[in-house]
Formats: structure tokens, C-alpha cells, sequence
């Protein structure tokens, strides 16, 4: 008989996910816990089983533009793929985005909301893009209080009836750049009408995912603003008329990206599409900051995703591949590498938390002054240091697969390049560790964070521990050296070390809450946390360098 290999399978993603239930356990009350645990085993039994069979029948299958009828009227129609459809009616039945809304909960809602979006998302082709902008959206929309637009708009993004929810896109990438959108070309022109100033936009925008959502929020100039981040004004837009059809936008092609290809993500001319401003005709980009922070958590809740369902993939097919005489599961080197990678995904899922649950906290009302500045602070750090390791992981997932992790029709290299995406979009590596110094320099101080730090580990009291609790001290105290002394020697040795700076508060902050979560669960006689403790450590924390390294880089890339 000839071999085939068997194909790695999941399970519920729920049951089968210790460090999830672990923290959720620690973190909720028991009531509530008890009450949310059938929607996130119903959610995991989705993601591993039916939606999973979806995802593997259609693999391969990419939206389609089509840009012309048959008689040459422009009609611009997208067609999703099979799994997107499907998602988007799951996505609004089980709450994914409205269930933070509906606050059921109190500030864990948050908690619950993203337990389900974690669990849903490893099987819908990175439908988490429109619910991510359709969440910052709703936030954004609350936090200003158009109230004409809130009551139309507000109603349908938190809707649970397919027939009638919407996503929101998020169109502010322009071909001038996506980081730096205090330059964008697009202009806000007004005509008197008969309810008062009528806004129509005009421009291109070079990158906008979920284009076929209901509604988005992008960032024009009204004419005769000012240049710079100032003038620009934030507007919300309609997509399409009664009949379905856009108004006055053009599709000019969907992107050919390097993953996320499910992602209908376009190119667009707008050419006169109705407008209304959200608030006031200025400041644009200080008023997306609420969404900003609600996306970038759901960046690094994809980060998780990816991370979980590489190493669920990878678990269940060490079990099944007999190398050299026996299971890559019984085979040390594999088992060590894998393990490595368990205990990245276990820091990430706990920081990540850590900011959904103050997020939960802050929009609670319950949030205190130092967790309001941990929480300006975190935002950028988990986004920048949770899409560094998911790409990392993902690399390192498809290598234990060997040849198969690189043969497309297995699916397994779509999980690399979609993580890929994730230290590119709402900003860069770099970009999030110059906005950490910003906020840095509005806070004054990194005392919230080593307060933090020191509060987590302090109950490390047996050996391994303490070892593994005074990395994380010792790596927060030189970041917090080294930013002071760099501040003292000028603008570009600040700059030059911000990512390695910023990646070590990431990292430390992560340690601190796997010893702090391993010395609860070493109570309860589970060792395993304290295992990815420091195993976490070994793969090094403190990225500083005091040495400033500037003229050493320039010098390597000269001709």
C-alpha cells in the first residue's frame, strides 16, 4: 500500500486552548464566566469544525472585481468568497463587535467580546479586518456624539440581524503614504443645500480594505484648510444609494497582496461622494485616535490567532508524522521548537489582554489615573511587539511542517503571509515605537510601567520564579536607563533605539504577566505556566543596546 500522510485536524478551539480558559478563569467572575462559557465552546466547536471545513473546501477561492456589465455600464460589484459570507452571518448572530456595546458584563465585556473574536477568527480568511474597523468605527462614532449619525449609523454596526448589520471600511492610506497621513491629496468641497453645507469628496485611496462595506470613515481637506494633520477634517460616508449602487466611487482594482488575499482590499477614486462631518472641519487625525486603539487591539488579537492556529495545526500533526522512526511528537528537537513558540503565543494572549481588559475598564468608567496611563502606553507596545512574534512563529510553524508548510495547496503558507500584514497595518514597527516615545513625552514618566512590572512579579517567591521575575525587572530598568540617557544625547540616538526600546517593555511586560500568571496556576498544581515562563525568558527580553549605533548604520548602507 502506498503512504499518505494524514492532515493535521482541529478540535473545539475552545476546550482545547489551556492558556485561554486559564486566564479567563483568574480574570472573571465566576457568574460571569459561567454565563459566557457556552457561546465561546459553541464559537471554538465553529472554528474547528465547520467553519474550518469551509475554509479548507474554498482555500484558494479570492473576491472578484467586476468592473463592467455586459453592455458597458460600469457597475464595480465584489464577490466575496463562500467563507466571508458565512462569516459575516456569524460574525453578527454571535456579537462578535456588538457584544462590547451591548456592556452585558459591566468593563468585562470587553473580556467576552474578545474571547469570541479570538476564537472566531482562525477560520474566516481575516474577516476580523471589517469587524476591527466596524468596532473602531461604533468607538468612534460614541466618543464624538454626531448625533444624526450615531442614531443611523450606531443601530446597524452593533445589529445581531445579518439582514441588517454593517461593517465599516476605514479609508485613510493614500499613494502619498499610509503612516503619514497628515499629507493626503483627498479634498472636501461644500455647496449650500437645502439642510445646510453638502460635502462631496474628491481623491484617491490607495489602500481601503472591507470596500464592501455599508459605510466608512476617511480623512479629507476642506478646501482652503490649511497643509498638515490640522486641516484635515473626519468624514463619514455612505457607500452605496437605496439600489445598491456606489455613490460616485470607483473601484479601480482590488490590490494583489502578499496574503490577506481574501481581504476585498481596493483602490478607490472618489468623484463627488457624499460626506458628512463627524466633528468639526479639523483635527481629523486627533479625532481617529479612538479608533486607532480599538484596531490595534484587534491587531494584536489576530497576532494571537495566527500564533494559535499555526501551533493547533502543528501539535495535532507532530502526533501523525513518523520521521526517523518515530512521532515528531516523541522527537526532543521538535518538541523544544514547538515549545518555544507556545510559550511566545502564552505571552502575547496575556498582554493583549491586559489591554483589552483596561480598555473594557476604561470604557466602564472604572479605569483609574495610572491604568489610564498604562493604557495610552500599552496600545502601541502590544500592537508593535505581538505582530513581531506572530511573524516569527508563523516561520517557524510552517518549518515544522517541512516540505508540506511550503506547498500552497495545504494551506499552511497562507498562515506566514497573512501574518505578515500584521506589523505593516495601523502602522509600523517603527511608527509604533516613535508614537511610544510621544506618549512617553506627554506622560513624563515610565514609573506606570515599573509599577506594573513590579506588582505582577512580586509574587515569584520560589526559585525558578525569581530568576525569571528579575529578567523582567532588570529589562525594564535598562530600557528606562537608556531612554533617559538617550533623551540627554538628542533626537536621533532616541529615535535610532525606539523599536528596540519599545520591543523590550513589550517583552518585559510579557514575562512579568507569565510569572504572574504561572505563580497562580502553580498554586493549583499546574506547572505549565511556569514552564512558559521561563522558557519565555530564555528567548531573550532585554533587546537594548547603550551603545549608540548610529554612525554604524549609516556606514552599512552606503554604497
Amino acid at each position: 500500500m502506498p503512504f499518505f500522510q494524514e492532515p493535521p485536524t482541529l478540535g473545539n478551539q475552545y476546550t482545547s486552548d489551556r492558556p485561554l480558559r486559564a486566564y479567563l478563569e483568574r480574570t472573571l467572575p465566576d457568574d460571569v464566566r459561567r454565563e459566557i462559557e457556552p457561546e465561546l465552546s459553541e464559537m471554538g466547536e465553529l472554528s474547528g469544525g465547520r467553519m474550518f471545513e469551509l475554509d479548507r473546501k474554498h482555500r484558494g477561492t479570492e473576491p472578484k472585481l467586476t468592473q463592467w456589465d455586459a453592455w458597458g455600464h460600469r457597475v464595480d460589484t465584489i464577490e466575496l468568497t463562500p467563507v466571508w459570507q458565512e462569516a459575516a452571518r456569524i460574525a453578527a448572530e454571535k456579537g462578535v463587535v456588538a457584544t462590547a456595546y451591548e456592556r452585558k458584563h459591566g468593563e468585562h465585556s470587553r473580556i467576552h467580546q474578545f474571547a469570541l473574536a479570538y476564537l472566531f477568527d482562525g477560520s474566516t480568511e481575516v474577516y476580523s479586518c471589517p469587524l476591527a474597523m466596524t468596532d473602531g468605527a461604533a468607538k468612534t462614532l460614541q466618543v464624538h456624539g454626531n448625533r444624526d449619525i450615531v442614531d443611523r449609523a450606531l443601530p446597524r454596526l452593533l445589529s445581531r440581524d445579518p439582514a441588517r448589520a454593517w461593517t465599516s471600511g476605514q479609508w485613510m492610506t493614500e499613494r502619498t503614504g499610509g503612516s503619514d497621513v497628515a499629507i493626503s491629496e483627498t479634498v472636501a468641497r461644500s455647496s449650500r443645500g437645502p439642510h445646510g453645507d453638502a460635502w462631496r469628496l474628491y481623491g484617491t485611496k490607495w489602500f481601503t480594505s472591507a470596500t464592501t462595506s455599508q459605510m466608512a470613515l476617511t480623512l479629507a481637506r476642506p478646501e482652503g484648510n490649511p497643509p498638515g494633520g490640522h486641516g484635515l477634517a473626519l468624514f463619514y460616508v455612505e457607500t452605496r444609494d437605496a439600489e445598491g449602487r456606489l455613490r460616485n466611487i470607483q473601484v479601480n482594482r482590488l490590490k494583489d497582496k502578499l496574503g490577506t488575499r481574501m481581504v476585498p482590499t481596493a483602490e478607490l477614486t472618489l468623484d463627488g461622494v457624499e460626506a458628512v462631518p463627524v466633528v468639526g472641519l479639523t483635527d481629523g487625525i486627533r479625532h481617529i485616535a479612538p479608533m486607532l486603539n480599538v484596531t490595534r487591539t484587534w491587531n494584536a488579537i489576530g497576532a494571537c490567532v495566527g500564533m494559535r492556529r499555526g501551533l493547533a495545526l502543528a501539535r495535532d500533526y507532530a502526533k501523525k508524522r513518523v520521521a526517523f522512526g518515530a512521532l515528531l511528537a516523541d522527537k526532543p528537537l521538535h518538541v523544544d521548537t514547538l515549545a518555544g513558540c507556545q510559550a511566545e503565543l502564552e505571552g502575547a494572549l496575556l498582554l493583549t489582554f491586559r489591554a483589552v481588559a483596561l480598555l473594557g475598564k476604561e470604557e466602564a468608567k472604572t479605569l483609574t489615573e495610572e491604568e489610564a496611563l498604562l493604557l495610552r502606553l500599552l496600545t502601541p507596545i502590544v500592537k508593535a511587539t505581538t505582530a513581531k512574534q506572530a511573524v516569527a512563529v508563523a516561520s517557524e510553524v510552517l518549518e515544522s511542517f517541512g516540505g508540506a508548510g511550503y506547498v500552497e495547496d495545504t494551506g499552511l503558507p497562507r498562515i506566514l503571509r497573512d501574518a505578515q500584514v500584521l506589523p505593516i497595518w495601523e502602522g509600523t514597527t517603527n511608527v509604533l515605537s516613535l508614537d511610544l516615545l510621544r506618549a512617553l513625552g506627554k506622560s513624563g514618566t515610565l514609573a506606570p510601567i515599573e509599577r506594573e512590572v513590579k506588582r505582577l512579579v512580586e509574587r515569584a517567591h520560589d526559585g525558578e520564579h525569581a530568576k525569571v521575575a528579575e529578567a523582567a525587572l532588570g529589562a525594564v530598568a535598562h530600557a528606562k536607563a537608556w531612554v533617559e540617557g538617550a533623551i540627554q544625547r538628542g533626537q536621533p540616538a532616541v529615535e535610532a533605539g525606539a523599536r528596540r526600546f519599545a520591543l523590550t517593555l513589550g517583552r518585559a511586560w510579557e514575562l512579568a504577566l507569565l510569572v504572574d500568571q504561572a505563580a497562580w496556576a502553580s498554586s493549583r498544581g499546574d506547572r505549565r505556566a511556569g514552564a512558559a515562563a521561563r522558557r519565555f525568558a530564555r528567548g531573550g527580553v532585554d533587546l537594548v543596546v547603550d551603545e549608540d549605533m548610529g554612525e554604524d548604520a549609516k556606514a552599512l548602507l552606503e554604497e
